[in-house]
């Protein structure tokens, strides 16, 4: 089984960047969950450039973030999804829902021009 790793970073604007290495699966999202609800006052994205595959347990986990930011009136940004990602997401109809962008740079960019929300 593949091991999750998640590097936190604050960028210049405030903004909390969760880095994920690895597949977000049923077997690794408790970590990334305590993580993003740990520190919550902040604009939030999470770089999915180096996750290979995720479960419907880590697009819920994804998805309850989006939600949680939403709530909390926070900005929320996925950025660097593969094409593997992307067509999850395509299927399920979160492409549409959810903020994408290419790059954390752009996500950040973007969540900083909205002044955090």
């Amino acid at each position: 089984m593949e091991e999750l790793k998640i590097e936190v970073t604050k960028g210049a604007s405030g903004v909390r960047v969760f880095r994920l290495l690895g597949p977000l699966t049923l077997s690794s999202l408790f970590e990334f969950q305590d993580l993003v609800r740990a520190e919550n006052d902040s604009p939030t994205v999470i770089d999915l450039a180096e996750v290979p595959y995720m479960d419907s347990a880590g697009l819920g986990a994804l998805l309850g973030v989006y939600a949680s930011c939403q709530r909390n009136g926070r900005g929320f940004a996925i950025a660097g999804s593969q094409d593997r990602i992307r067509t999850l997401f395509r299927v399920t109809h979160v492409d549409g829902l959810v903020p994408s962008f290419e790059s954390v740079e752009k996500a950040e960019e973007q969540l900083s021009k909205k002044g955090g929300a």
